[in-house]
């Protein structure tokens, strides 16, 4: 039979291969799914996988949700490192949507836009978000509240926050009463990457995030410092790096790309300020950052992934009459089978009569 035992030392080659494993896995669950409800399992595969990536429009539209995915992640990626564990980024991704959308409302009508009116509203998203992850540091550094409770909580607020400014102060006075605030001026909308198509900036500024999180995490002194306090903090406490530090800046550099996500989901592909920003990016950027092995190239593959499940999950929708949550199901589907397979990095299978 089967049995699990513990390897000598932990596999390096099997932390890199069990995202892809977990890819595989997936998708062998997908196709027993499919079966089980009736439907042809190869086709829906092919809906679900294939489908998306078929042709350019189908590579901007998967561009569209890799974007937010892959900002969060980073962002995620740095804060997990150094052991501190943020999981409102859905929050201060609402939180930074509502400060960008403010700031672009404020100017829309007395100034045609520009470049540096586009930087100032990005730059008014990452600073909403940091504010908002600077509440969870502040209350993690002066009374050791538990940063995971409290930054989930932080998120139902800054829901609420938002339902509230577009039902009153930021409602669209012409807009018949509903729950949402005026289109945005082209102006200050983010430029398209690719011309006909809902490919814009943020994109490339999710790819240049990324990069610049591995050159801080691979070629920083204080990169190092972080991530020495997450893996030991006695030795880190010994070496006279400053745990308090490291707390700040993990807090503040995944709020404020959360916040810089939402900024670009609402002057981008959305255009105003909706009850409804994000389909849970901030929650599933977290699976992305584990798949991605909390580094910031990797979480651009695993940041493909979640987004090939967003659109594919669309499509099965539409035309298979799959339910909604089958999106969520291959995303939960993903993260146990990532679970599932990092057993074996520490562990390996013996065959024992």
């Amino acid at each position: 039979m089967l049995k699990l035992e513990p390897r000598p030392q932990p596999s390096v080659w099997m932390a890199w291969l069990s995202p892809v494993l977990a890819v595989l896995l997936t998708m062998a669950c997908g196709f027993a799914l499919f079966i089980a409800v009736g439907k042809d399992p190869l086709a829906s595969l092919a809906v679900f996988f294939l489908e998306p990536i078929k042709d350019m429009r189908g590579w901007s539209e998967l561009g569209v949700k890799i974007a937010p995915l892959l900002l969060i992640s980073v962002g995620l990626a740095i804060a997990f490192r150094a052991n501190v564990f943020n999981i409102g980024a859905e929050g201060q991704l609402v939180v930074g949507a509502i400060a960008a959308g403010a700031f672009v409302l404020a100017f829309d009508e007395s100034a045609e836009g520009g470049p540096w009116l586009i930087a100032f509203a990005l730059a008014a998203g990452v600073c909403g978000g940091m504010l908002w992850a600077a509440i969870v540091a502040w209350l993690r550094d002066r009374y050791n509240a538990n940063e995971i409770l409290v930054s989930l909580m932080l998120v139902y607020v800054a829901q609420l926050l938002l339902s509230y400014l577009v039902h009153g102060a930021l409602m669209d006075p012409d807009g018949f009463g509903f729950p949402q605030s005026r289109l945005f001026a082209d102006g200050l909308l983010l430029p398209a990457v690719l011309p006909g198509t809902r490919l814009h900036l943020g994109a490339v500024l999710a790819l240049l995030a990324a990069v610049a999180g591995w050159l801080y995490l691979a070629r920083s002194f204080s990169g190092f410092k972080l991530q020495v306090g997450g893996i030991a903090p006695l030795a880190a406490r010994y070496a006279g790096f400053s745990s308090r530090r490291s707390l700040w800046i993990a807090m503040l550099v995944s709020g404020g790309l959360a916040g810089l996500a939402g900024a670009c989901e609402v002057m981008g592909p959305i255009g105003q300020l909706t009850p409804s920003i994000s389909p849970g990016y901030g929650f599933a950027a977290i699976i992305v950052a584990f798949v991605g092995r909390l580094h910031p190239i990797g979480v651009i593959f695993s940041s493909f992934i979640m987004a090939l499940l967003y659109i594919g999950g669309e499509l099965s929708q539409s035309r298979l009459g799959m339910p909604s949550a089958i999106t969520g199901i291959f995303q939960g589907i993903l993260l146990f089978s990532l679970l599932a397979c990092d057993v074996l990095v520490n562990n390996r299978l013996r065959w024992r009569k």
